[in-house]
């Protein structure tokens, strides 16, 4: 049942959701779980298939173990946006584009065969490169931080960038340990201060799981398919986006409100004029004949910055569980930006 409750998961359901929305007996979904897919009732696989709006294919190699989901949980993660997500995408595209990349859930979703992914964050695209380059070691260091985990050893490892340590890491063990900050840390943040250093303290968990099966599978796909990964300015990741190529923005979201402080995910921050700028570049993009689809969080701000009518803009409401006051997580309005 474990691949039906991961394939659920990058789509943005509980595997009760899709029972109820494929009118599907709870049970008579769970016993199916429990066998190969090549024995499920054809009916069956389709009306879930039709729920997770992936095609029959696409959902039989993800229960044969072939499925790319997000190896790091990260703040604003698109895993509970995803249906919206694909629900608005263009009908079709040529180069697929993602400058503020992340966790990559509709990138791992929808596994384009030309991308260019980039984010601001140099930590985080050097883990991309190392799951595609060195892949073996990472999970021989990721299996070591595992079974070390406890308080003390996760304060040991944050430090490396306050004592100096940091310098001396390979690319692959500063991979290493980008993962297990990320998955130890609070509410699996990453967060940094004005200095560039980790400040996320340790996560309550029972048992930390570092070794995700789909490390293997991204590993693959890097390396099978014509994706670029960049560290930098998002305008210059897009610059030679051309017609008919698309473009998805998923910056730092707006705060709802002014005590909102979980937004560091740099030590440069994403502020007021980024936001304008990267709305100036949107429209750029779309008078190029890009497709260009950005999210944020639903305020008057944002409704304000895209009130260009070349602008559609889609209100959708998804779960967010990163906040430092818990009364406050659960479902939140955001929106969904279209130029097409």
């Amino acid at each position: 049942m474990t691949a039906l409750k991961d394939i659920s998961r990058l789509n943005g359901f509980t595997i009760k959701q899709v029972a109820d929305q494929a009118g599907i007996p709870y049970t008579t979904l769970t016993s199916a779980a429990t066998r190969p897919i090549e024995h499920w009732n054809p009916v069956l696989k389709v009306a879930v298939a039709n729920v997770l709006n992936i095609s029959i294919n696409e959902f039989e190699n993800s229960m044969n173990g072939r499925i790319m989901s997000p190896f790091i949980k990260w703040v604003g993660g698109k895993r509970q946006l995803l249906p919206e997500l694909v629900k608005y995408l263009p009908h079709g595209f040529n180069k697929y584009y993602e400058p503020f990349v992340g966790g990559g859930a509709l990138f791992l979703r929808i596994t384009p065969k030309e991308a260019v992914i980039n984010d601001y964050n140099e930590e985080l695209v050097n883990v991309w490169k190392v799951v595609r380059d060195d892949l073996s070691n990472l999970l021989s260091l990721l299996k070591g931080h595992q079974d070390n985990d406890s308080k003390d050893y996760y304060l040991n490892v944050r430090s490396v960038d306050r004592d100096g340590r940091i310098i001396n890491m390979t690319n692959t063990e500063r991979a290493a340990r980008f993962i297990y900050l990320n998955k130890a840390g609070y509410n699996g943040l990453w967060r940094v201060n004005s200095n560039g250093q980790n400040n996320v303290p340790y996560g309550s968990h029972k048992k930390l799981n570092l070794l995700s099966p789909s490390l293997e599978n991204i590993s693959n796909y890097l390396n099978n398919n014509n994706i670029k990964l960049l560290t930098g300015d998002f305008e210059k990741s897009v610059v030679d986006a051309k017609k008919d190529d698309f473009v998805y923005f998923d910056p730092p979201y707006i705060p709802v409100n002014q005590t909102s402080k979980f937004t560091n995910y740099t030590k440069n921050g994403f502020g007021l004029v980024q936001q304008q700028q990267l709305r100036d570049l949107a429209i750029n993009l779309a008078s190029r004949g890009v497709s260009v689809m950005l999210s944020n969080s639903d305020t008057s701000l944002v409704h304000n910055l895209y009130a260009n009518k070349i602008f559609r803009i889609h209100h959708v409401k998804a779960m967010r569980y990163v906040n430092s006051n818990i009364a406050k997580r659960g479902k939140v309005g955001e929106v969904i930006i279209t130029t097409y």
